[in-house]
């Protein structure tokens, strides 16, 4: 996707896209250090946007694995549905309904769940539910990544999980913050 038509769909977006441009290649490897691929069987994506984080999951995964994608945004999902890949399942749905998907695609849990949606432009109660769901969605062992481009989020993080590593960026538009949380 060229980066006018990404431009293009953030501004109509109506905050529903919190970047000005798709993640780079060094926040995408932030995001998946703390990813052990062997053991992932079920990995859900949140707002994967152009497919950035998708492409890098799906190079990496176990030939029996499943990459479930949130996406809202109707551009976006259409350029995700053209990945051939039969590991991945593209949900044009809200990250609200991870447990009915879940269900749906034989997962009873997921082992790890990458974030990019944007905190800060989605209300409270909706982030809090978003929150909410994915860690009882996520295994005993598994991690909820996320990230963002300030702190804002570290304490409804930390109200959750037990341990929130964090981790940083500065070779992204604009640096990104990495939160690694684990139960």
């Amino acid at each position: 996707m060229s980066k006018t038509k990404f431009l293009s769909e953030v501004f109509k977006s109506g905050g529903t896209i919190g970047a000005l441009s798709p993640s780079s290649s060094f926040l995408a490897e932030k995001m998946l250090k703390p990813i052990h691929f062997k053991n992932a069987n079920c990995i859900v994506e949140f707002g994967p946007g152009t497919g950035v984080f998708t492409h890098k999951l799906l190079e990496q995964m176990n030939v029996d694995a499943k990459l479930l994608v949130f996406e809202i945004n109707p551009v976006f999902y259409e350029e995700l549905q053209k990945i051939n890949d039969t590991r991945l399942v593209v949900i044009n749905d809200s990250a609200e309904k991870i447990e009915h998907y879940l269900d749906i695609n034989q997962c009873k849990k997921a082992d790890y769940i990458i974030s990019s949606l944007p905190f800060a432009m989605i209300p409270d109660e909706i982030v809090d539910i978003i929150l909410k769901k994915s860690f009882e969605s996520l295994s005993e062992k598994g991690k909820f990544i996320q990230f963002q481009y300030s702190l804002n989020a570290l304490s409804k993080l930390k109200s959750i999980y037990k341990k929130v590593k964090i981790d940083f960026t500065f070779l992204n538009l604009p640096p990104a913050f990495v939160f690694s949380c684990s139960k």
